[in-house]
């Protein structure tokens, strides 16, 4: 059974309040326009239909890429539609993998940056950079060089960009082979290491995130998905949230009602 990493996102707005999120809906309420104010929720969502999000998935060849893509998506690398994986550059094209629960959400697969196809001074434009919300600079070992051009090159261009540590279930199991040292403190030390690795190649507040595509739920997936959806512009987020926030406008909508109700009933 799939299993979708888009479903933990989608539980993370279950808070927000649907009248101050959708324009005329506070209003038709407090004048007790129920059909005005279901009329704005069906028009909001109708227009999220047409908001697409573009996620790009980039790094030195061999770091996970694929792997991470498939995981985000639900789907296990052998599964029919998964990206293909290997030890070696398998990705020798851009390819875009919509989301099998959104469709509006598409993750694209990019080239290794500095593969021969794909020289780092060329990469951005090779890759299509206009198109993507954001970009997820990953790699399974330390940060290089190319890893840092592309993010200051990203970074100049007005564009959000995030640094990715994969395989950090391996790191965890190498680490307990050899030494005593708790899960928490072989994290900090990946993490401090890529900070520090970041700031001595000219990233000055970088922001690492730990993961393991294999237990995508644990290390630092949650922190990711609060940043994006701190930082990403209010009509992105909600397509990535777009069935969360559709259940959220009928359980709101179906309270209201009901409390509409039971309010005439006990006034009777």
């Amino acid at each position: 059974m799939r299993v979708s990493r888009l479903a933990s996102f989608m539980g993370r707005a279950e808070n927000d309040d649907v009248r101050k999120e959708i324009p005329g809906v506070k209003e038709a309420l407090k004048n007790n326009d129920t059909a005005g104010a279901a009329k704005r929720i069906k028009e909001y969502l109708e227009k999220q239909t047409n908001v697409s999000l573009n996620i790009a998935i980039t790094g030195e060849s061999g770091a996970g890429k694929s792997t991470f893509i498939n995981a985000f998506r639900g789907i296990k690398n052998r599964d029919e539609g998964a990206a293909p994986t290997g030890v070696t550059e398998t990705t020798s094209e851009v390819t875009p993998y919509p989301h099998p629960d959104n469709p509006n959400v598409t993750l694209w697969d990019l080239p290794g940056i500095g593969t021969k196809d794909f020289p780092a001074r060329k990469y951005l434009k090779l890759v299509g950079f206009d198109k993507y919300d954001f970009f997820l600079i990953i790699s399974d070992t330390r940060f290089r060089e190319n890893d840092v051009k592309l993010a200051q090159k990203i970074q100049k261009m007005k564009k959000n960009f995030y640094f990715v540590r994969s395989k950090i279930d391996n790191d965890i199991r190498a680490e307990e082979s050899v030494s005593d040292s708790s899960k928490e403190k072989t994290l900090t030390k990946i993490r401090d290491d890529c900070v520090q690795r970041l700031k001595d190649l000219g990233i000055e507040s970088p922001r690492v995130f730990l993961m393991s595509s294999f237990q995508l739920h644990k290390y630092d997936f949650s922190l990711l998905q609060e940043t994006l959806e701190t930082e990403l512009p209010k009509d992105k987020r909600d397509t990535l949230l777009y069935f969360a926030f559709l259940e959220r406008c009928c359980l709101f909508f179906t309270a209201f009602l009901i409390n509409n109700s039971l309010t005439e009933v006990s006034e009777n």
